[in-house]
């Protein structure tokens, strides 16, 4: 007797979305693709796999991500590729390449990101992103309308009190350089107590010490220099600023000067939408201002700012709360049975009507060729609220049957004579 084959298994950290959820995820991608669209965003979409050169450019060779945790490989002609592991950089580099920053623009992208992490709840190997970037505008007003239209999101899916917003500046580039000396020799004191991981960063990104989720170290950090007294007047006044017009918008904020984003290119703003419904992996939004990047990939100097949801922790925090606000519908309007196999072409002919005049019923066709019972019972399994019964009779008479699976009332509509009427029916009926 042959060996049966052992089944292959996905990828550890990389999840199916089965057809059970994917309806709501679906419902709550377009809740946000219709708001980035009301407020004129573009979409762009770009490339899964880009020169890794770009990355090591735009995040910053000494980081977690491209040190540790891109998906990078060598092509038939040696030339090294990294999968993305966030989405900005691709756009920035499609925009200078296409030439589309002479002019201040809008852009969306969506899609998967790939980083080797621990595989945990709500963070995945391949995860995806939703992400908006706007070039062109220095002025304070561009980060506000980002936040302002996050926090539309949020209420369009009836998250607005289960997240809140944690916001900073980081300042200039030149600010933080003074910053990480002091911090540095700050924490110096304590190399004893700081981890393998912390002590590397000392030397290579200190900044990212201030993110760290360690109890001990958290302790160390409540004396340590502030960022908030090593940034300039101007940075100072463009917070002050942004802080007003979220307050003027009835928009909630925390301060945090231990924000600081795990990316190089960011400057003066950063921002952060968390859940305190999520366990550790709380971030479900995040972005911020990153004037240089557009320079330093090559194109003349731009500012930009730009935000990215994790859509898995956003699903999260929608299952969390039983998906409230999507509407999703996931049971067939009607189930169409037939008597026998040749009365299938005449089913179409109906069915194809139907969908002509309502577009957005579904419907489910039933090509089991079982008996006329067992097809009900798989209709009323379903959930749908109609049945079209197509007999002998039906076709003969070009006729359609109707029954009512939750009034139990049955009803025939002859075609030829009364299609009016029998849309009308179904107009009234689901």
């Amino acid at each position: 007797m042959a060996k049966s084959l052992k089944a292959i298994q996905s990828i550890r950290g990389m999840t199916d979305l089965l057809p059970e959820r994917s309806s709501a995820w679906s419902c709550m991608e377009k809740k946000i693709f219709d708001i980035l669209t009301m407020y004129s965003f573009e979409e762009i979409r770009t490339p899964i796999v880009e020169n890794t050169n770009l990355f090591q450019r735009s995040i910053g060779e000494i980081t977690d991500i491209i040190e540790k945790e891109m998906y990078s490989f060598p092509d038939r002609n040696n030339e090294l590729l990294s999968l993305r592991p966030e989405g900005t950089a691709g756009c920035v580099r499609a925009a200078i390449e296409s030439g589309l920053l002479n002019t201040p623009r809008k852009f969306y992208y969506s899609g998967p990101m790939f980083r080797y992490e621990k595989p945990q709840k709500g963070r995945h190997r391949q995860f995806h992103q939703i992400g908006g970037e706007v070039f062109g505008y220095s002025s304070v007003n561009s980060d506000a309308e980002l936040i302002i239209m996050n926090h539309r999101f949020w209420d369009s899916l009836g998250l607005l009190d289960n997240i809140k917003l944690i916001i900073n500046n980081i300042g200039s580039s030149e600010s933080r350089e003074k910053y990480k000396a002091v911090l540095v020799e700050y924490l110096s004191d304590y190399k004893s107590s700081l981890n393998e991981n912390d002590l590397s960063r000392l030397k290579s990104n200190p900044l990212r010490i201030l993110d760290s989720k360690d109890r001990n170290i958290k302790s160390i950090l409540k004396n340590a220099p502030c960022i908030v007294d090593y940034i300039s007047t101007e940075s100072v006044e463009r917070q002050d600023k942004l802080l007003e017009i979220l307050k003027t918008n009835k928009i909630g904020y925390e301060i945090n000067s231990s924000l600081v984003r795990g990316l190089d290119y960011y400057n003066d703003t950063v921002f952060e939408w968390v859940s305190d419904d999520l366990g550790a992996q709380g971030t479900v939004c995040a972005g911020g201002r990153y004037d240089n990047l557009v320079e330093k990939l090559g194109g003349k100097s731009t500012p930009a700012v730009g935000f990215a949801i994790g859509l898995e922790r956003l699903f999260l925090l929608l299952e969390v709360n039983n998906f409230s606000s999507l509407n999703v519908k996931k049971s067939p309007d009607i189930c169409i049975i037939v008597s026998k196999e040749e009365f299938h072409q005449y089913a179409f002919t109906i069915s194809e009507d139907v969908y002509n005049r309502f577009p957005i019923l579904k419907i489910s066709h039933d090509f089991s060729n079982s008996t006329i019972k067992s097809q009900f019972k798989r209709a009323d399994k379903i959930g749908a609220k109609l049945v079209f019964i197509i007999g002998e009779e039906e076709v003969k008479q070009n006729s359609i049957s109707v029954k009512n699976l939750r009034t139990g009332e049955q009803s025939k509509f002859y075609i030829d004579q009364s299609k009016d009427k029998f849309f009308d029916f179904l107009s009234k009926t689901i």
